[in-house]
């Protein structure tokens, strides 16, 4: 063996060090970015080449094979893995793990797919698919994205048989290739001035790694920005990334894209391991210019990446929740300033931390102010229900609009962010309540089957017929939910068509896309749903949204609830009056004067914001501080606390300040017992300062848990 060729390789395995293993001189030494395997105390690992030695003292054990001649993670990718295990304090070996995608991790050959495309041959379908309802749908789609290729299939909830069916019959046809790319030679769609400005203050900034924040009302064409400027990258020979926070977006993303550019890829928990491979690897090849995709495919490669977009940079989704706890769109903007290229946040309800970030200069902002095509923005109004008799969570009032909005044609959208049928099961002559076996929840009731559920580890189980305390069967339901306030609209408008979209009725994308389509066909109908409705869909005909309850969210511990319920409010009530009809938005609640909602439903978000600005602010809360919370877990209470307290007495005194130790809002889920404390900084250098000597501590405690959460966006 050659001692002077030494590699230092991250294993799969949450440690925080690489190791360093000695190269075979039959072997050619692998180029950082490179799988490996290796072997790593009883068994064999594939793990990534982080780097080169001539001479170490550590390596014992040598490579055994390997994988990759060329690197498989480019030198951009390898430089972000490490500053994410130094900036989220989070294990090296799992960052690299993280990167790549589950066939990768297994050491499968990186080995291109053929891509079959099918595409519709403009033939309609006339009655030859009358019995082959799947085969039908199949055409739909087909017709209705022009093209469709195969990676995109799971996504889709189709299959090659269905497509080879419409082949036969003369509806499609289909061949092996690549995606072709191209740019419009003219625009179906005039900008406004907001629109033309937007696009040409991000333009000018091709090639520099500018930040800006695009600061658009809910229905003033942020998509038509996005397309126009990927259009002068791709006429540059550049590729983009367009993030999206839910699976559920990404079809209605894709298609309007690839009728823009005639392709476009998609990344995704939808795609098998096969295709989320193929894709990465595709990407990194330049064969695919548009990448549309959620959170995770912040981290895939390209090989000339000029743009990156975050569509509703706002959203949680972007933050992931376990494991390395990045966040894509913090990690976008750090990737762009890496690359040397700008990225673009999109939003109607910024995150007041990008909202501080431009009023300090750090981005540039465009603002839309006006929604495209003369459409007006909908009317708020708030409806002080103290006091009144709710039908299931509905006020006569509420009805009355419900009433007036039917009849004359409109869809009326009510929204409760509470799936299932009722919160709690309750018995009125004891008070008990249903409550989870393994955290300390209560049990949400649901119907149709009769289950109670636990929304926090997944238990479940047949509701009681009588009391477990006394015996007695009067049982009431409190609070209400999505199943409970379709099950009263379902008695008061039995005629109208309703529609239920929340996880529950939604397990696919092709449910979705099934109901948005009969949405959209504008006869009156009533949807009920969760904020899976306040994100992105375009429903023309919904001229009022009810807001059932909007009280849970503003009162709630958590310093970040009053923002994520304002802009779910504001997300939710830009579903209504897109097209010639205003939109009315009426709010339910038992606290008309919350400072909160009255800034939201007085002067919009910008008043909302303004106002939340000064709350953050004087509780020295982001974004006005650096914030990291440091949970612990076990089935042991005793352990946890114990191991938390010894993590927080490594924390350097008069660095940073600590709230907690504290139980967890949920202080036992799934059976592991949960403490936590919140750590705060004026200055985001002393709270890494203190974090590095935490993790030089190394805390350890058999049968505990322990995590760092940088930038946390909630309590929980």
């Amino acid at each position: 063996m050659n001692a002077n060729a030494v590699v230092e390789v991250a294993v799969p395995r949450p440690l925080r060090t690489t190791f360093d293993y000695i190269v075979p001189t039959t072997m050619a030494v692998p180029p950082v970015g490179a799988r490996v395997r290796v072997p790593f105390g009883a068994v064999t690992v594939v793990g990534v080449v982080a780097g080169h030695s001539r001479v170490s003292d550590r390596a014992e054990k040598a490579v055994e094979d390997v994988l990759d001649e060329t690197p498989l993670l480019p030198t951009d990718l390898t430089d972000l893995a490490r500053w994410l295990a130094r900036y989220y304090h989070h294990p090296i070996g799992d960052v690299f793990a993280t990167l790549l995608p589950a066939k990768a991790r297994r050491g499968v050959p990186a080995t291109l797919l053929k891509e079959v495309v099918w595409h519709w041959t403009g033939q309609e379908e006339a009655g030859k698919l009358a019995r082959a309802p799947r085969q039908r749908e199949a055409f739909e789609r087909l017709r209705n994205l022009g093209s469709i290729f195969e990676s995109e299939l799971a996504a889709l909830a189709l299959t090659r048989p269905h497509l080879a069916a419409l082949v036969d019959k003369g509806l499609a046809r289909s061949a092996v290739l690549a995606p072709r790319y191209g740019v419009p030679e003219t625009w179906t769609h005039h900008l406004t001035a907001e629109q033309a400005a937007a696009v040409s203050t991000i333009t000018a900034t091709l090639g520099t790694p500018t930040t800006h924040l695009l600061d658009g009302v809910t229905g003033s064409g942020k998509t038509e920005v996005y397309l126009r400027v990927i259009a002068e990258v791709l006429r540059a020979g550049g590729q983009a990334l367009v993030l999206v926070p839910e699976i559920a977006l990404t079809p209605q993303t894709t298609a309007r894209f690839k009728a823009c550019f005639g392709a476009a890829a998609t990344l995704h928990s939808g795609n098998t391991d096969t295709q989320r491979f193929d894709v990465w690897l595709k990407c990194a090849r330049g064969i695919h210019k548009v990448l549309i995709g959620t959170r995770s495919a912040v981290l895939a490669p390209f090989e000339n990446l000029a743009l990156i977009v975050v569509d509703e940079e706002h959203d949680g989704s972007f933050k992931q929740g376990d494991g390395l706890r990045y966040s894509a769109r913090d990690l976008a903007v750090k990737r762009g300033q890496m690359l040397e290229i700008p990225v673009v946040l999109g939003s109607a309800t910024p995150s007041l931390e990008s909202l501080e970030n431009a009023r300090r200069g750090r981005y540039a902002r465009s603002v839309l102010p006006s929604r495209a095509g003369g459409a007006s923005m909908p009317a708020m109004r708030i409806v002080d229900v103290r006091g009144l008799r709710l039908d299931r969570g509905f006020s006569e009032a509420l009805h009355g609009a419900i009433d007036r909005h039917l009849d004359a044609g409109g869809q009326v959208l009510v929204f409760i962010n509470r799936r299932g049928f009722a919160p709690v099961l309750l018995c009125s002559t004891c008070a008990w309540y249903a409550a989870c076996e393994h955290c300390d929840a209560k049990l949400t009731l649901h119907r149709r089957p009769d289950r109670l559920r636990c929304h926090h580890c997944g238990h479940s189980r047949a509701p009681p017929r009588t009391c477990p305390a006394c015996g007695a069967s009067a049982f009431v339901h409190v609070g209400t939910g999505t199943q409970r306030a379709e099950e009263a609209l379902a008695e008061r408008y039995p005629d109208v068509p309703r529609y239920r979209i929340d996880r529950d009725t939604t397990r696919s994308v092709r449910r979705l896309e099934a109901d948005l389509a009969a949405i959209r066909e504008g006869r009156p109908a009533i949807l009920v749903g969760t904020q899976m409705l306040a994100k992105g869909h375009h429903l023309p005909n919904v001229t009022l949204v009810a807001v059932l309850d909007s009280d849970a969210g503003f009162l709630a511990a958590d310093f970040r609830a009053p923002e994520r319920t304002a802009q779910l409010i504001v997300q939710v009530a830009g579903r209504a009056g897109r097209a010639e009809r205003p939109g009315e938005v009426w709010i339910q609640t038992f606290n008309p004067d919350n400072a909160n909602l009255m800034a939201l439903t007085n002067t919009g978000y910008a008043g909302f914001a303004a106002n939340e600005r000064r709350v953050r602010a004087d509780a020295r809360m982001p974004p006005f501080s650096a914030v990291a919370m440091i949970r612990a877990e076990s089935r042991v209470e005793s352990k946890a606390w114990g191991l938390l307290g010894e993590i927080l007495g490594t924390l350097p005194a008069g660095a940073v300040e600590v709230l907690g130790p504290a139980p967890a809002p949920v202080a036992r889920r799934a059976d592991h017992h949960r403490c936590q404390a919140l750590v705060l900084a004026s200055r985001r250098a002393d709270l890494h300062f203190a974090l590095d000597q935490l993790e030089a501590a190394e805390p350890k405690a058999a049968g505990v848990r322990w995590s760092i959460d940088l930038d946390p966006i909630d309590t929980f």
